[in-house]
């Protein structure tokens, strides 16, 4: 599994050296679904450099993500852009709903997806696998976390 994740990080790296870029949008607000619900809002801070956040509302608790992704373009095309990046964690579980343990997780995320953006709408659409570990009252590593976004630019 690592090899994988290893080769194709490898390789959209190599993508990014050889294609031109733009980045699809300043900034957008949407949602995320997947193996959590929540509202996200993604930033760029440079051409190639965004930060995301994603707050959640899951599995008896709600959460806050924050994320660094770096773009670069897929498919040779202006509308598609692949990411990769990483962060943290802070949520909030209670009635031991989810973890034995009540209270605060704290943890690592990465975040490796896909997203398009609709020329003729101010909307991006987004796939992505963002695998988490839980450091801190709830030692854990979560690999099933593919989610959909569908984003509102502006």
């Amino acid at each position: 599994m690592i090899k994988k994740i290893v080769s194709i990080t490898s390789f959209l790296i190599f993508l990014s050296a050889l294609s031109s870029w733009a980045q699809l949008y300043k900034s957008a607000l949407g949602i995320r679904i997947g193996d959590s619900q929540g509202i996200n809002y993604k930033t760029f801070v440079a051409s190639k450099n965004a930060i995301e956040g994603i707050l959640t509302i899951d599995n008896g608790g709600f959460g806050i993500t924050g994320l660094y992704e770096i773009h670069g373009a897929a498919f040779s095309s202006r509308d598609f852009n692949w990411y990769i990046g990483g962060g943290g964690h802070l949520y909030s579980y209670g009635n031991g709903y989810y973890h034995h343990n009540n209270g605060l997780v704290v943890g690592l995320d990465g975040i490796i997806g896909i997203e398009g953006k609709i020329r003729s709408i101010p909307l991006a659409i987004g796939l992505d696998w963002k695998p988490a570990f839980n450091i801190i009252n709830a030692s854990s590593l979560h690999t099933n976390a593919i989610g959909l976004s569908v984003r509102y630019c502006f």
